[in-house]
């Protein structure tokens, strides 16, 4: 009965992880996502960075999080909230870049949703002032 105790245990723990996918998790993650996910999934971070861009404010040098599609998604949504002047730099597989700005209707949440390919997305969190403040990005299949 020993030997099998510790199986039991990798085996258990491995589970858990598994299962766990929809919990928070902190900037820098890499995260790969695959068709059925459990939605949302959920990131927080700091927003901005001391790297200027010409349309979308302060950001990292790095991306705040990666995410990798592993199949095409035809409907995916991703909100951000947060405060300051928020903004959203997706560069897409390829290169394209969408950046997505707060205005004053938007009250702090801007979303950026639709058809998302298989392949990395770099997900930039800026801010258009240069502010550096908390923010939660949700991701979803779900349209409303």
């Amino acid at each position: 009965m020993k030997t099998r105790l510790p199986w039991i245990v990798v085996t258990t723990a491995c589970a858990l992880v598994i299962a766990d996918n929809s919990g928070a998790r902190s900037q820098g993650s890499a995260i790969a996502l695959a068709s059925g996910f459990s939605s949302p999934i959920v990131v927080r971070g700091t927003s901005g960075g001391a790297k200027q861009t010409p349309d979308c404010g302060k950001i990292a040098a790095a991306p705040n999080h990666v995410i990798q599609m592993q199949n095409d998604f035809p409907y995916l949504r991703f909100s951000l909230q947060s405060t300051g002047s928020p903004t959203l730099l997706i560069v897409e597989p390829g290169g394209r870049r969408t950046c997505v700005l707060s205005d004053s209707y938007s009250q702090g949440t801007i979303q950026s949703s639709g058809f998302w390919k298989k392949g990395p997305y770099s997900v930039y969190i800026g801010d258009r002032a240069g502010g550096r403040n908390q923010y939660t990005l949700s991701i979803t299949q779900k349209p409303n």
